[in-house]
């Protein structure tokens, strides 16, 4: 193991390799085919290739036939085992050194508290699934959570059919409207418990970090506004997308969050975005 640590870090020194690490970090456990990661790095496809190669060849990425693609993911294990190795081996048995990158406990988790979990879902265009998504959580459990939801590049105009959709299901519609991320990094911004990313383009990205230190999960959904043929058949591709962010977020309110500690809420939310509740855009 000790022998693999040079060449880890050698590997990721490099920005190019560091960036695809990071993207699959950011997509984890998703795996994520080939032509995405070039697209999302602007990379020829050689170029990725030899970059990948390196990657897995220090065994930081593993790779998996699906069909006619190639898909890539992290190797969790080996990138725990890398980090644990330096910082067990920066402490020397002095925890005080290196307690302070540890992450703080969700707050207000003490049986006593009666504070709201805040969450944000992140999508590209804030139109469709990121708003479902904020709608969903915020009727099923307005007493537990404070709800929003913005978008990297958000439009102008919510989409008509998931608004179509939200006021057959009952949803206060007047309420909503799209949203830059930006607005979440100004001065007096809430401060998130959970942020969840619903469209592939947007875990892509780089988001900007914001204020806290936010439990974060993948829960891809198909994006519905990439939906062909008639109304009858785009509405339902936008019934599809709602039921499959409908499913994990009744998932993730049957948590018992208190109960949990940091990683163990870290992967109950990763394994929620694992399920098959909705195919990854």
């Amino acid at each position: 193991m000790e022998t693999l640590i040079p060449s880890r870090l050698s590997t990721l020194g490099h920005p190019h390799r560091l960036a695809i690490f990071r993207l699959l970090m950011r997509r984890y456990p998703d795996r994520v085919p080939a032509g995405e990661l070039a697209d999302a790095l602007d990379l020829k496809p050689s170029t990725l290739s030899a970059y990948l190669a390196t990657l897995m060849q220090v065994g930081l990425v593993s790779q998996e036939r699906v069909g006619t693609s190639l898909r890539y993911a992290v190797e969790m294990t080996e990138a725990q085992r890398t980090v644990n190795f330096l910082l067990h081996d920066c402490c020397r048995g002095r925890p005080e050194f290196c307690s302070p990158v540890s992450f703080p406990a969700i707050k207000g988790t003490s049986p006593a508290s009666d504070r709201k979990y805040k969450v944000l879902f992140i999508c590209t265009g804030n139109s469709a699934r990121s708003i479902f998504a904020e709608s969903i959580l915020r009727k099923k459990a307005r007493d537990r959570f404070e709800v929003f939801s913005a978008g990297t590049k958000p439009r102008s105009d919510l989409n008509p059919f998931a608004l179509e959709v939200l006021e057959q299901k009952g949803h206060d519609i007047s309420v909503l409207r799209s949203k830059n991320l930006a607005e979440f990094q100004r001065s007096g911004a809430p401060e998130f418990d959970f942020v969840f990313t619903v469209c592939n383009q947007a875990a892509n990205e780089e988001c900007p970090v914001l204020t806290g230190h936010p439990v974060s999960a993948h829960w891809g959904v198909a994006d519905p506004v990439k939906a062909h043929g008639t109304h009858v058949e785009k509405r339902l591709a936008f019934q599809k997308a709602y039921g499959a962010l409908q499913n994990r977020i009744m998932a993730f309110t049957a948590l018992p969050i208190m109960s949990f500690d940091r990683i163990s809420l870290q992967k109950a939310m990763d394994d929620i975005g694992r399920t098959s509740a909705g195919a990854s855009a």
